[in-house]
């Protein structure tokens, strides 16, 4: 017979301590180890009745479950421990919230000691599912109970990431006292300094809950501490000047990165001139954006978004389509830029003219514009009754490989067979169908009617002879129908305004 390696009323009593877990391990930890007291208030874990002692079926299925996956007590190490809490308890659908209680199973075993790579992952784990009481408990156990890689005097070299993870959940959670007791906990934990990324995670922790003030006196403290400030320390702060209003910090802020060797990076001047724009202050973001260009400093496509976007919303496409065009005569312009936005902007307010002196200018310098830009800039032009040019730059767009949908293609061509050109138009079909545009029934209904208009038999009967070739004629009756249209017309039998798209 197999051993249990569970004792079936410890695991009852397991699951039952708690409605989520039941309370971790809480030895008696050395002083030196000890968190700050007193700490954060938890809220209190009331425990839920117990009417009878008999197993229920989801504690029975628990201990099977454990039965058949867990590894013997004896062999359990912390590699299979986390292999197990990965891959079967994880996505569990009635036991994934037990895991922390595995965890503190594993460390009531004589045979078992968790390390690093243990406490990492139940630290990822809790942080990742927000369960923030349950990852203070599990951080003050690793306070009290070092890791076995760590030597004499000193400690874990991998404590930080442990630490790191927690801190930016709680951060992130906008629980700052916890936030703070953890870095301060882990500080004195581990040999040295903290990395300066730990620094910046609780200043923009501080940051993003609104107070900037603990961000200006994190700051200082990372100053007598001796941990150096690296560009990410600036950009928070800017960040949280720019939000609070207080632009003029922000640009004190971002020239004293520069006195103390620190190069501002495209972060640095997004977060500046985002900051500008949301506030109105569209001249300053522009500035900023052009000294951007003269430090030498890439534009992104996030740059140019920003600038476009803020323009835009004051009502000013005019400039933001300049600013398009002199950036791309600069070379600066991103090749990721989408001017799709800003083209339909423009033929929304009709000026679709506009829209193709910028399309055509970052052709000319090498940075061909995306397909919807193109397809919505023919609408524009086409609407505006700029057909010539619709014609011109849906030609030029087949030439550079883009295919229109055929919603605008169709579109086009009835307007300018509607103008009398309907030769013109069917030399588009012609050029499109060589560059792999598939024409559909109403390409042809359109052209067939242009002709018929113009009473150009010859040109129309093969259109519908074409047409008959390719099973787009429903029957006999409706080629029949086309055809002694384009007979009559020709020999003007009937009065033009009297031939409609059939």
């Amino acid at each position: 017979n197999r051993v249990m390696r569970w004792n079936k009323q410890n695991v009852i009593n397991l699951v039952s301590k708690s409605n989520h877990l039941p309370a971790p391990l809480n030895p008696p930890a050395p002083e030196i180890y000890r968190l700050p007291h007193p700490p954060p208030q938890l809220p209190k874990i009331s425990i839920p009745p117990t009417l009878t002692l008999t197993p229920s079926p989801r504690h029975s299925n628990f201990v099977n479950f454990l039965e058949n996956n867990l590894p013997h007590h004896q062999t359990l190490s912390p590699q299979s421990l986390i292999g197990f809490l990965r891959s079967k308890l994880r996505h569990h659908p009635l036991f994934a919230h037990y895991d922390f209680a595995v965890f503190n199973w594993a460390a009531t075993l004589d045979t078992f000691r968790h390390d690093h790579e243990s406490f990492l992952w139940m630290s990822r784990s809790l942080a990742a599912t927000h369960r923030f009481d349950d990852l203070y408990r599990l951080l003050s156990f690793v306070a009290a109970n070092p890791c076995p890689c760590s030597s004499g005097i000193f400690s874990c070299p991998h404590l930080e990431p442990i630490f790191r993870s927690a801190v930016d959940a709680y951060c992130r959670a906008g629980k700052m006292d916890y936030a703070l007791l953890v870095f301060d906990t882990m500080k004195r934990l581990i040999d040295g300094k903290p990395n300066v990324g730990f620094y910046n995670t609780v200043m923009n922790g501080y940051v993003k809950s609104g107070d900037m003030d603990k961000a200006l006196r994190f700051y200082k403290r990372m100053g007598k501490e001796r941990a150096k400030p690296d560009v990410c320390t600036f950009n928070i702060l800017i960040n949280g000047y720019c939000r609070s209003s207080k632009f003029d910090m922000a640009l004190d802020l971002f020239r004293e990165m520069k006195k103390k060797g620190c190069e501002p990076n495209v972060v640095s001047f997004n977060t500046l001139i985002r900051g500008f724009l949301g506030k109105g202050k569209i001249e300053e973001g522009v500035k900023m954006a052009y000294e951007m260009v003269e430090l030498g400093c890439r534009f992104s496509e996030a740059t140019c978004e920003i600038l476009v976007d803020g323009l835009c919303r004051e009502g000013r496409v005019d400039d933001a389509s300049g600013l398009v065009i002199d950036l791309s005569r600069k070379k600066v312009l991103p090749a990721g830029f989408d001017c799709g936005g800003l083209v339909e902007k423009l033929c929304g307010e009709n000026k679709a003219d506009r829209g193709m002196e910028m399309v055509e200018e970052l052709w000319k310098n090498g940075q061909t514009p995306c397909l919807i830009a193109c397809t919505t800039l023919v609408e524009g032009l086409r609407k505006s009754g700029s057909r010539e040019k619709a014609s011109g730059f849906m030609e030029k767009m087949m030439n550079e490989g883009m295919l229109p949908d055929s919603v605008t293609f169709n579109l086009l061509l009835r307007d300018l067979c509607d103008s009398g050109r309907s030769i013109d138009a069917n030399r588009l079909r012609i050029l499109a169908s060589r560059k792999g545009f598939e024409p559909d029934e109403t390409t042809y209904y359109v052209l067939v009617s242009g002709f018929t208009k113009e009473g150009r038999r010859k040109e129309g009967e093969v259109l519908v002879n074409e047409m008959l070739d390719n099973d787009m004629l429903p029957d006999i009756f409706t080629y029949n129908r086309l055809m002694d249209g384009l007979s009559r017309a020709a020999a003007g039998n009937f009065p033009k305004k009297q031939v409609r798209l059939l």
